[in-house]
């Protein structure tokens, strides 16, 4: 099934959860729980169930998980099939956290497939937190990773219809964005809890389309993209990642679930946040999701605008949630 095809399948029996309306906290499901951003993760999210219904790590799960829109090519926001920057590079952000605060992040990644292991390697081979750039694909190499042309003929095309059509702007960047949201897909940001009852997420884009070379999102960054705290829950973000950055959106979004908010409630607070600091004319043509998940098993999500979803998995149900929205 495609994206449209699969949103329209799902939707129909959440739709009272549309338009920002009255939507209850979901109560909390049985361990293990795996949930990501965009309706079509439902294929990365039945990946990381492998794991976790394995009785395997959180770690492990959301590993294995974000793999899966890394390596597709019809996906133009994550990995290989990615749209490139203004000069035609794809250049790839991930990092990844567990439930002991070990964390490990690339940025500006050219020719590898899976960024998600790099971050991981980075998080259990150096004493660094995040490498960038030409130095992240060296690390990458002298570790077994092999090279990848990661700009695909359908992105290579979209890119050279840019060029002639476009010129580089913010407007341009965010009319992307909004391309992305009709097509219900950008960054993958996926949270586990495993049936220990721990905690682990991560995150993984090719970034905005048509960016300048060198820019990096919130995706790669900790407490921005992704944060996990293994005594609260956690958290991971997706859209336009400078406004995510803004407001350390993540890690906000763990924050207030730590002051007792549920998971829906934190996630609205955090949009509720960056509206305050920016003004709603100025994020009126953005977008930002959050989705939570905290410990004792209940998720949520809420966005700035709608069309965003949330993917799902337990051992009760597998399912798309339409996001409650403020604009």
């Amino acid at each position: 099934m495609n994206r449209r095809s699969f949103f329209g399948v799902s939707a129909p029996a959440l739709l009272p959860l549309l338009g920002g309306g009255k939507a209850s906290d979901f109560l909390p499901a049985d361990k293990p729980i795996v949930i990501s951003t965009w309706a079509p993760n439902v294929k990365a999210n039945a990946e990381a169930w492998k794991v976790l219904q394995a009785g395997g790590a959180a770690l492990d799960a959301v590993h294995a998980g974000v793999q899966v829109p890394e390596a597709d090519p019809d996906d133009q926001s994550v990995g290989y099939g990615g749209l490139p920057d203004r000069d035609g590079k794809v250049t790839v952000d991930s990092c990844i956290m567990d439930e002991h605060g070990n964390i490990g992040a690339v940025a500006g990644l050219e020719y590898i497939l899976h960024p998600v292991s790099v971050a991981r390697m980075v998080m259990e081979k150096t004493p660094h937190v995040m490498l960038v750039g030409y130095g992240a694909l060296q690390f990458a190499l002298q570790n077994g990773f092999k090279k990848t042309n990661l700009l695909t003929d359908k992105s290579k095309k979209a890119w050279q219809a840019w060029l002639k059509e476009s010129k580089y702007d913010p407007q341009a960047t965010i009319k992307n964005i909004e391309q992305r949201i009709k097509e219900n897909h950008d960054t993958i940001g996926m949270l586990a809890l495993d049936a220990n009852g721990n905690l682990s997420g991560a995150c993984t884009t090719s970034g905005m389309a048509y960016k300048m070379h060198g820019r990096v999102g919130d995706s790669p960054i900790i407490g921005a993209g992704l944060y996990v705290d293994n005594e609260v829950g956690a958290a991971t973000a997706t859209g336009l990642g400078e406004d995510v950055i803004r407001i350390c959106g993540s890690h906000a979004v763990v924050e207030l679930m730590r002051s007792g908010l549920t998971p829906r409630d934190a996630c609205k607070a955090a949009v509720e946040r960056l509206i305050k600091m920016r003004g709603r004319d100025r994020v009126a043509q953005t977008q930002i999701g959050f989705i939570a998940l905290n410990k004792k098993g209940e998720y949520g999500c809420f966005s700035l605008r709608d069309n965003f979803t949330m993917a799902l998995r337990t051992k009760e149900k597998e399912e798309v949630i339409p996001s409650p929205f403020l604009m």
